[in-house]
């Protein structure tokens, strides 16, 4: 079976097996040890192997992955220690961006993304993230589609101008609390967030594009984005729900479907409730049999849960510096993740370790960790640095998704729909001149069938007639149930 060079021990090559790379791993180190560079290196030999990568990109950097690289004496030297000839070449690269600046926009629609992960977002307790699965049950069972904020403000005004017939039937809805939630939507308005959420959505295909046998390199711009931790992480945990929710079970394929690499991996898991906790556990453990590779990127594999942890299999581990208590345990926590190798020292190894150079361990052919081996990091044949403003916007302009998302689409929704049903429970309630007989009847011959009000039944306002209509109209446009899946996110079946 082949598998990707990751570097050279003492002359051996070290490669992470494709038929194991849906196994997960972690790629760690203190800043400066050369953890971007690993991350490129291996992003790009996926691409070569034919697997779409997907990675955000912190610090810009990452961007030079659509870039032949540049040669130098020291990565001539670095790739002639490793064993592998330097040929500068770029990878087919995708620019992404959540605000759309440096990349296609990324949206969701708020359906999409589900009342737990929008919890988060928003820091809600547990009373307002109630309120917040109340909203979305009642437009999921009224065909309501809160496909943006504006759809979702206007959801929450519903339940909190209906609190005492809500409260009914699914419990105590407290106006106050509607208020609080909707300062926290504005507060994510401001912040830039609303661009986010609204159409045309993303489509999971898109990242999992292959040109000429190369796997694309799906770069998200994350500089600004990063400044938002909660967006952030939010962001990255909706996406691999999604691709959790969407793709068929494959079980172990000979190369994964798609590698996510998720930089800064703590702003994933801090602050994070345990009852969440146990969801990404949960999606980290199940989406392997999807045929997806999930690198955690971090400083320390201590910002990792334990229970998560446990599910990486491919290490690879730069240098730490252990100049606190905190550091010391973060330190000996690295070293026994490894499987010992009698030649050396692990924790003094991790802590001598130069930039470029590497502990890894991977899954051999029968799923077991290797023996660590300290290694000599390959040099990517892409650029090490940025790509300039105006090699992205090249970038962009040859994208194969071109134009397919830099318009947003506003159709009708939550938000127009609640509008018309208050509109018609006004004019309902309104007084109505009666016409004459004669003039009635040629009224009504002349209206088409489509515009005549639908049939009343016994104790309903026309209001609700109406509502009633535009619920099975939406319910019948939809055409497919709405269900939820683990973390929240809609599905359609």
């Amino acid at each position: 079976m082949t598998g990707i060079l990751i570097g050279a021990a003492d002359g051996a090559p070290q490669r992470l097996r494709l038929d194991r790379a849906n196994r997960h791993g972690v790629v760690a180190g203190a800043t400066g040890t050369g953890k971007t560079a690993t991350l490129q290196t291996l992003a790009e030999q996926f691409s070569a192997a034919g697997v779409p990568v997907f990675a955000a990109d912190v610090k810009g950097d990452l961007s030079g992955v659509s870039q032949a690289g540049a040669p130098s004496e020291r990565l001539l030297k670095r790739a002639e220690e490793v064993g592998v000839d330097f040929r500068p070449e770029p990878c087919p690269t995708i620019f992404w961006d959540l605000y759309g600046e440096k990349g296609h926009p990324i949206r969701a629609t708020v359906s999409e993304m589900g009342p737990v992960l929008l919890s988060r977002l928003l820091e809600l307790n547990d009373v307002q993230e109630g309120v917040m699965t109340i909203a979305f049950h009642m437009a999921d069972e009224q065909g309501l589609l809160l496909l943006d904020l504006e759809d979702l403000q206007a959801m929450l005004r519903h339940v909190g101008e209906n609190a005492a017939e809500v409260g009914r039937t699914y419990g105590n809805v407290a106006p106050a609390t509607v208020g609080a939630i909707q300062r926290k939507l504005l507060t994510l308005e401001t912040q830039g967030g609303a661009g986010f959420f609204g159409e045309p959505a993303l489509k999971l295909a898109d990242l999992m594009r292959t040109v000429d046998g190369r796997g694309m390199v799906n770069v998200l711009a994350a500089e600004r984005l990063v400044s938002s931790p909660r967006l952030y992480g939010t962001f990255l945990l909706w996406l691999l729900s999604e691709l959790f929710e969407d793709l068929p079970e494959v079980g172990d394929p000979e190369k994964p479907k798609l590698v996510f690499f998720f930089d800064e991996a703590h702003l994933l898991f801090r602050d994070a409730p345990r009852p969440l906790l146990e969801k990404v556990e949960q999606v980290v453990r199940l989406i392997r049999s999807k045929g997806v590779g999930v690198y955690f990127v971090t400083q320390n594999p201590a910002d990792i849960p334990d229970t998560v942890l446990a599910q990486l299999g491919n290490r690879v581990q730069h240098a730490l510096r252990a100049y606190t208590p905190a550091d010391q345990r973060g330190l000996r926590a690295a070293a026994q993740s490894f499987r010992e190798n009698p030649a050396f020292d692990t924790a003094e190894a991790i802590q001598g370790l130069g930039v470029g150079e590497a502990l890894v361990s991977v899954l051999d052919e029968r799923g077991a960790p290797t023996v660590v081996q300290r290694c000599l990091i390959r040099p990517p044949m892409s650029r090490l640095g940025p790509a300039s403003a105006a090699e992205r916007e090249a970038v962009l302009a040859a994208s194969p998704v071109a134009r397919l998302y830099d318009e947003t689409i506003d159709r009708v929704s939550a938000a127009e729909q609640l509008q018309a049903r208050a509109d018609a429970a006004t004019r309902a309630a309104a007084p109505e001149p009666r016409p004459k007989p004669a003039a009635a009847g040629r009224l009504r011959d002349r209206e088409p069938a489509h515009a005549r009000a639908p049939r009343r039944r016994a104790g309903q306002s026309s209001g609700e007639v109406f509502a009633n209509s535009l619920v099975r109209t939406v319910a019948a446009s939809l055409g497919r149930e709405l269900m939820r899946g683990l973390l929240g996110g809609l599905r359609r079946r």
